[in-house]
């Protein structure tokens, strides 16, 4: 996994500058804690992204779970914070609201951990399938599952709503497949 550049970027400063847009004072808590926590480790990573990234190799074989609860909350660069952060922003303030704090921080907290089990699931699954043992060397990280689970969520407590990227209509329950090919053409990787 390549090293990314730390500090201050164009990234992080956009981040910054939509939060405050927004108004601290408009955020709810536990959504704030996230992007707190997200954007202090991307300043100041724990570890090495080599060493806190998700792997089935790692993770499993290594018996190193402590990336389970890592991987999610690093980032690749400051445009995969930045990206990731934006729509943990919307999608928070909505969900937060509607759930109340307790449970909306329970949520982010079993996301947060079920995602990498699912992802490890899912490379195993194509180690076995494929037949290539290289998907277990395969490492991640990242809040995007957890997001995706939160827009799942948020398509079931606000149905029907119509989502606008970048300034098209689209019915929110395939606003999440649209966002996701439109971040991976503006950030491949």
């Amino acid at each position: 996994m390549e090293r990314r550049q730390r500090g201050v970027s164009a990234g992080l400063l956009l981040l910054l500058y939509q939060i405050s847009q927004v108004g601290l004072q408009n955020i709810p808590a536990v959504t704030l804690g996230v992007l707190v926590l997200n954007i202090f480790l991307f300043l100041n990573p724990l570890r090495p992204l080599s060493e806190v990234c998700l792997s089935v190799n790692e993770a499993v074989h290594r018996k190193n779970w402590q990336r389970l609860l890592l991987a999610p909350f690093h980032h690749a660069d400051d445009w995969h914070l930045y990206y990731n952060m934006i729509s943990m922003l919307w999608k928070g303030i909505m969900l937060e609201r509607k759930l109340k704090s307790i449970w909306f921080a329970y949520i982010i907290a079993v996301f947060s951990v079920l995602i990498g089990v699912v992802y490890m699931v899912l490379e195993l699954l194509l180690v076995i399938i494929l037949d290539d043992p290289s998907y277990e060397m395969n490492c991640g990280v990242g809040f995007s599952g957890v997001l995706f689970a939160l827009k799942v969520l948020n398509n079931y407590y606000n149905p029907g709503r119509v989502s606008s990227v970048f300034g098209l209509p689209i019915s929110s329950k395939y606003a999440c497949w649209v966002e996701l090919v439109a971040i991976h053409l503006i950030s491949p990787g």
